[in-house]
């Protein structure tokens, strides 16, 4: 993986594109949100789980996109930030910064470990 892939990546979470998305994720991938009830969010586990996760984000959230993307790779590991914007069911807009921290295995993307930071 290089930061070219990480850009394909986000430019296909951009496009709701869940077949590019899951093609570049491992069999048996890892999605830990960036919040849960326990201190690396909520565990996701296995290819389908994960798929469907990440599809639940755009049915929330029918506009998910993220902006200002950067990206960078070192070895098996691989980071990109970002201000991911969303407006759900209610009207309300989510406008969020954080990064996703990446862990390679091979050319394919094995965790999605997600942080947040969060205005209030």
């Amino acid at each position: 993986m290089n930061a070219t892939d990480l850009i394909r990546y986000a430019d296909a979470w951009n496009d709701h594109n869940i077949d590019a998305i899951m093609a570049m994720m491992t069999d048996d991938c890892v999605f830990l949100t960036g919040g849960g009830t326990s201190n690396y969010g909520t565990r996701i586990e296995g290819f389908e789980s994960v798929k469907k996760r990440f599809i639940e984000v755009w049915t929330d959230m029918h506009d998910a996109h993220f902006k200002n993307a950067h990206h960078f790779v070192d070895g098996d590991r691989g980071c990109s930030y970002w201000t991911f914007y969303g407006t759900n069911a209610d009207g309300i807009v989510t406008e969020v910064d954080g990064c996703d921290i990446f862990t390679f295995n091979g050319e394919k993307i094995k965790i999605k470990d997600s942080y947040i930071k969060i205005r209030r």
